[in-house]
């Protein structure tokens, strides 16, 4: 207890800085992942990628991302037997920011596209495995996110694989493309204004305190669905075929078609993101400023100061900007050749993943969903579309993502004890 009262501006300042600092690996590395579709088809550019990421991520985890967030990540460790030593949970908290994103540093900078969820899970459970005991963690929760390397994936995988079949044979292998592609686009704009809504509602809103019933979600999703139709039909009706492009491309102006699409996407999945991955970066502060504001008491939940949703919001925009184009190849490009019409499949399948798993609890990451949605789409067009050394090593990244978080977090965990005590 007296090391928390005398050290508390320090703590709360490391807090700030690793919370920082997470938040920024997040931006350079899950952030440069959502984004990546719509650079990869070449719907969108870098530079207007960053803009709309850094409004909507920002947006996204400043006013959805949690007046009041649990502080243990998802129930992953019992931190009970601590009461009586509160600063070395400040201790593993401060370990666990720094762990996950140094990990998050060395995956961006080698283009590894991993799971932010499960950099810090990695790094809390590495803790306090050497910190409380193995006993205070909830293996059976670990067990789920290890099941989600398989089922995240393979289901956002045989979705696009569905969905880009749909567009094969309604569009694209027809005699007239272009006008099947102004008739049928604006129904796939209410799929994925309606799907990328009810991401936001189940996963984002709920931050807020907005106890919505699952009716109210799926009514507001259909309603937000019908309006971005309207404005995307309205955009697309401007459209008008272009001969001297099709000469180098056949499908060059259904793409134009698919790329006004792609723009609804990439500004919906932002905010989604922004609304619920922001946790990552701030729950391992608000457990920081909870125990310090308290001078030492342990709990479950703490309100969320405005300011360390800022931190989170700063961090993301800045590690999207500064360091995010190195993942954004590889899911974009290095997997297989990515058009608007087959980002948008992919990114529709990530997002209908994501509200599967959220209606029925299945462990996810919004990382490998997209990847596997990408991974499904390369399928649809037979496995010579799909780079294999590049798949490979993003599988080994994931596998890796775990122990990393945990074995840097106990070497940060022990340093930060012998530094204090």
């Amino acid at each position: 207890m007296e090391i928390i009262i005398e050290n508390a501006s320090l703590f709360l300042i490391l807090a700030g800085v690793f919370g920082l600092f997470m938040a920024w690996g997040i931006g350079a590395n899950d952030v440069a992942n959502a984004m990546a579709t719509s650079v990869g088809s070449k719907a969108l550019t870098i530079k207007q990628a960053i803009l709309i990421a850094a409004i909507f991520e920002f947006a996204g985890a400043v006013l959805a991302g949690g007046q009041v967030t649990k502080t243990i990540r998802k129930g992953i460790i019992d931190a009970g037997g601590l009461a009586a030593t509160p600063e070395l949970l400040v201790y593993g908290m401060l370990a666990a920011l720094l762990a996950a994103g140094c990990w998050l540093l060395i995956a961006s900078h080698k283009g590894w596209p991993v799971s932010t969820t499960h950099s810090i899970i990695g790094a809390i459970v590495g803790f306090a495995i050497v910190g409380i005991g193995i006993h205070a963690v909830n293996w059976g929760k670990v067990g789920f996110i290890v099941a989600s390397w398989v089922i995240s994936p393979l289901l956002a995988g045989v979705i696009a694989f569905a969905i880009f079949r749909s567009v094969q044979k309604l569009i694209l292998d027809t005699e007239n493309p272009f006008d099947n592609a102004k008739k049928y686009v604006p129904i796939y704009i209410f799929m994925a204004g309606f799907m990328i809504s009810l991401v936001t509602l189940v996963k984002g809103l709920k931050h807020i305190g907005l106890e919505t019933t699952a009716i109210e979600n799926y009514s507001y999703a259909v309603v937000i669905g019908l309006l971005i139709m309207a404005v995307g039909k309205y955009f697309i009706n401007r459209i008008e075929f272009d001969q001297s492009l099709n000469r180098s491309f056949h499908y060059a102006s259904v793409e134009k078609v698919f790329g006004v699409l792609m723009i609804v996407t990439a500004c919906a999945m932002a905010f989604a993101h922004g609304s619920n991955d922001v946790a990552n970066a701030v729950g391992p502060v608000a457990a920081v400023v909870s125990i310090v504001g308290s001078e030492g008491g342990i709990g479950q939940k703490s309100v969320l100061p405005i300011w360390v949703l800022l931190i989170g919001g700063a961090g993301i925009v800045t590690g999207l900007m500064m360091y995010g184009h190195k993942v954004m190849a590889t899911v974009g490009k290095k997997i297989t050749e990515l058009t608007p019409s087959r980002g948008f499949a992919a990114e529709l399948a990530a997002a209908t993943t994501v509200v599967l798993a959220s209606g029925t609890g299945l462990p996810i990451s919004t990382t490998h969903t997209l990847v596997g949605a990408v991974l499904g789409v390369g399928l649809a067009r037979g496995m010579a579309a799909l780079n294999l050394t590049v798949i490979r090593n993003i599988f080994m990244s994931w596998i890796i993502t775990l122990p990393a978080g945990g074995i840097l977090a106990i070497l940060f965990f022990f340093a930060l004890k012998g530094i204090f005590s």
